[in-house]
């Protein structure tokens, strides 16, 4: 059996099965290094050197966590709330929700789009932008699920079929690897090549926002994950002043710096700028500060330690060598039938996806083999640009592993009533895996 294989489907069973995402990932690499017929030493040294890849990103959620958690107690979140009221009424007409969610949803999509293109901030804005909507979400009754769908349509889309931001880097990726793989294509085609897979995903947001999750869905009015004993204060000028130049301050500096670290300090140096004010009003002590800090911090552990756990998984995935048997093994009996190598590479690019939880990074693995496949085949090199950015982007949206389901879990669950698997993880799957999977089938048979 293939390792790659064994590997991810023991990591997404586990999960299904609610066991936590890190003992899957975890689980999912022993299985799959003794599978490739690594020793368990050997598995184990391999999945330890992988795991500094995402440190530095694990370290960013930690911050951006504190940073969310700081926003929230300058009184932001209860002034959004109070506008949500008086725009929805605390009774709600029905019709006036429904439209309020559906906007709603747009805005966010359209935010999150933004954070992949015109200002790449990537997950950056979500502990900062989404914690504090969670009232505003359960005054709406909104079902959280589509508001995964659509942050996680935000940040896929936009960089598979803009060549700007980090669609730049996505592009210049297939680009090269296409190249250095014996294929001439420029990065002009990627975008044409790329607009069928893209609509499949925009049909897949239409049909989340306005069937799947229409219904309304009730959650507790609760406080963010945060200490029960630190207070929590209503809205004022100096605070809400403060919330927003933290905010807009955190954004430019992760732009200038290219670090989410730096910029999600320089938010908190003015948070506690600003708690230091409330300290010598005597409205907050300097200990609550740390405490709430602390607090923040651990609302985004979670994401942290799967990032660094995939990093791990990640490596024992390449070190098996089995990524290139995948491919062999179907390449000889596919022959010249087009229609049906399609849909097998675009399954395979699913797998690996699934796995290592990166686009980015599935490109160089799969861009090797499947040009001189696809070549053989007779496919023509928009339709093998479609079959490489559809494959890499396959299983990115739906990976339990992936920064495109964990940021949005971690900002819909800062309250404890979004679970990462079951309600972003499988909703992002069906809604945008499936499309990308039909769609990018069509673009590869008539390109």
């Amino acid at each position: 059996m293939n390792a790659v294989v064994i590997a991810v489907l023991v990591m997404i069973v586990l999960s299904l099965m609610r066991i936590h995402v890190v003992i899957a990932l975890i689980a999912g690499a022993i299985v799959g290094g003794l599978t490739a017929g690594l020793s368990i030493v050997e598995t184990i040294e391999i999945f330890t050197s992988g795991l500094g890849a995402n440190a530095s990103v694990a370290l960013s959620y930690g911050m951006l966590g504190a940073f969310a958690v700081g926003i929230s107690f300058t009184g932001l979140p209860n002034l959004m709330v109070k506008g949500a009221i008086l725009i929805v009424g605390r009774e709600g007409d029905t019709r006036l929700k429904t439209m309020t969610k559906v906007l709603l949803l747009f805005v966010i999509t359209t935010i999150a789009c933004f954070s992949q293109n015109i200002v790449p901030v990537h997950i950056a804005f979500i502990p900062i932008l989404i914690p504090p909507l969670l009232k505003v979400f359960n005054e709406l009754a909104l079902d959280r699920r589509a508001v995964a769908i659509a942050l996680t349509f935000g940040l896929k889309a936009p960089y598979i079929l803009i060549p700007a931001g980090f669609g730049l880097i996505f592009h210049d990726i297939v680009v090269t690897n296409m190249q250095e793989s014996g294929m001439e294509v420029t990065m002009a085609m990627v975008p044409s090549a790329m607009l069928l897979p893209v609509l499949g995903m925009v049909i897949g947001l239409l049909f989340a926002i306005f069937f799947t999750y229409r219904k309304n869905r009730n959650y507790q009015q609760k406080e963010l994950a945060t200490n029960q004993e630190t207070p929590s204060y209503n809205y004022s000028f100096p605070g809400i002043a403060v919330a927003l130049l933290a905010i807009i301050t955190v954004f430019v500096f992760q732009i200038q710096t290219d670090s989410m670290i730096f910029g999600a300090l320089t938010g908190l140096i003015i948070l506690y700028i600003y708690f230091g004010y409330l300290h010598l009003t005597k409205k907050f002590s300097l200990n609550q500060s740390d405490e709430l800090m602390t607090s923040g911090m651990k609302m985004l552990a979670f994401i942290g330690f799967v990032m660094i756990t995939a990093g791990g998984f990640a490596e024992v995935i390449r070190e098996t060598g089995h990524v290139d048997l995948l491919v062999d093994s179907t390449s000889g009996w596919i022959g010249n039938n087009q229609a049906l190598a399609a849909i097998i590479m675009l399954i395979i690019g699913l797998f690996i996806t699934m796995g290592i939880g990166s686009s980015f990074a599935t490109i160089p693995i799969i861009a090797a083999i499947f040009v001189p496949l696809a070549a053989a085949i007779g496919f023509s090199p928009m339709a093998t640009i479609a079959l490489i950015g559809t494959a890499g982007a396959l299983g990115d949206a739906g990976s339990p592993a992936s920064d495109s389901t964990l940021g949005p879990t971690a900002g819909l669950n800062a309250d404890g009533q979004h679970h990462h698997i079951w309600d972003t993880c499988i909703p992002t799957f069906l809604h945008f895996n499936i499309p990308l999977l039909i769609f990018g089938w069509i673009a590869a048979v008539i390109l």
